[in-house]
């Protein structure tokens, strides 16, 4: 083989993990900083994680999973809370407790009781592909209890934050 082969294969090396890894940002896992105290003390600002953008291509997001979607009014801003109530189920904050088709929701990583139910402060359902989420910071999260968020639809689910990076003493699955 000549060095000019050689050199070849090289850059043609190069080419290829350089497109194998934009796919895997682009489509497979995406790298995201966190931003704010919305998801205190679960997450907090500067800490870095990634997003898995494949799982819900193939089934439904899950209750206590972390998901990323996009703000609907302002463009690049995204948000991250925890799935709380699935589609067709009945939602109600009442008392500083979140009620899911009239039960009380077991949690046990909100940060504080409830002060504000805001749209759930009335029993309501979820659509077919809706989505009810909170922010584990609940008295300090824009979420799905204010207009300006609302319910989520699966469309809408960029990915489902399931590793911290970043710091380092805090990395591992979420």
């Amino acid at each position: 083989m000549t060095k000019q082969n050689k050199g070849l294969k090289g850059i043609l090396g190069v080419l290829v993990l350089a497109a194998a890894i934009l796919f895997l940002l682009n489509y497979v896992v995406q790298p995201t900083e966190v931003e704010g105290l919305s998801m205190y003390p679960t997450l907090s600002g500067g800490e870095y994680l990634l997003l898995d953008k494949v799982s819900y291509r193939f089934r439904s997001p899950r209750r206590y999973e972390l998901v990323v979607f996009p703000s609907r009014y302002q463009e690049d801003t995204y948000y991250i809370k925890r799935v709380i109530a699935l589609p067709g189920e009945t939602v109600e904050i009442r008392d500083g407790t979140v009620y899911i088709d009239g039960e009380p929701l077991e949690e046990n990583y909100g940060y504080e009781p409830i002060e504000d139910a805001g749209l759930a402060g009335e029993a309501f359902v979820l659509g077919t592909d809706e989505y009810f989420v909170l922010g584990d910071n609940r008295n300090d999260s824009m979420d799905s209890r204010f207009a300006e968020i609302g319910n989520v639809t699966a469309q809408e689910i960029v990915g489902r934050a399931f590793f911290r990076i970043w710091p380092f003493e805090k990395a591992g699955a979420l």
